[in-house]
């Protein structure tokens, strides 16, 4: 059974950083590709980022630029560190593991921009 466990969020001030890391067990994490959703109150989950089992990334238009994900296989951890935050930003982030029969999520970590 995959386990996917969100942290690093937290408030930052607009123009902020943060680190976000998704630590996944129970998975051959290698194979899979990963990715970053965000959910805002009132508002669907919207892709932020994700990342291919070889490393390539992919980036929602809003977040080119200043968010970089990356993923270090040995430690089974997938990161998105985001740079120059915007109150836009703020949402509950989500990890989501793409496997071949079925997708598997964490639980959220929020992240608050604002002054």
């Amino acid at each position: 059974q995959v386990q996917l466990v969100e942290s690093g969020g937290g408030l930052v001030q607009p123009g902020g950083s943060l680190r976000l890391s998704c630590a996944a067990s129970g998975s051959i994490f290698n194979l899979y590709p990963m990715g970053w959703y965000r959910q805002a109150p009132g508002n669907q989950r919207d892709l932020v980022a994700r990342i291919s089992s070889g490393g390539k990334p992919n980036y929602a238009d809003s977040v080119k630029g200043r968010f970089t994900i990356s993923r270090d296989n040995a430690k089974n951890t997938v990161y998105l560190e985001m740079n120059s935050l915007k109150p836009e930003d703020t949402a509950v982030y989500y990890c989501r593991l793409s496997a071949s029969t079925r997708d598997y999520w964490g639980q959220g970590t929020q992240v608050t921009v604002s002054s």
